[in-house]
């Protein structure tokens, strides 16, 4: 599993609305400073994790970013794939199942990238936006 630099700063920016949970929005500036991330690029970030429905936005002098739902219930899983897509390093786990059962020649090394994906997933879908802030 590989995350881009798009990814890690869309998990850096949940991190932040996280914190500021529920109580206030907070502007694209405020998290670019914070985070030390190009302003517009955090921009299209949020906006894909706006489409995603994991944020939303509210306009105004008191407008900004917040989360759509508790820390507790947005799992690092979720922002990962929507904006890097699969965790498996040959397309979804689905492509990869497939490999196991069509290439017996590769099949140990498919299985092997199989269960690599399988325990990443595993951890990432269990691990809450609430359970990075307690980790310390």
């Amino acid at each position: 599993m590989k995350i881009s630099r798009k990814g890690l700063y869309a998990l850096e920016a949940m991190m932040v609305l996280a914190k500021r949970h529920p109580d206030r929005t907070t502007k694209i500036h405020e998290i670019a400073s914070t985070e030390h991330i190009p302003e517009k690029f955090l921009e299209l970030i949020l906006l894909e994790l706006k489409r995603a429905r994991l944020v939303e936005s509210e306009r105004g002098a008191r407008g900004g970013y917040r989360l759509r739902r508790p820390p507790s219930r947005i799992y690092l899983g979720e922002i990962i794939r929507t904006i890097d897509g699969p965790l498996a390093p040959f397309g979804d786990a689905q492509s990869l199942r497939r490999l196991v059962a069509r290439d017996r020649k590769h099949r140990p090394l498919y299985r092997l990238f199989l269960d690599v994906r399988n325990a990443a997933s595993r951890i990432v879908d269990r691990t809450s936006l609430a359970d990075l802030g307690r980790r310390k």
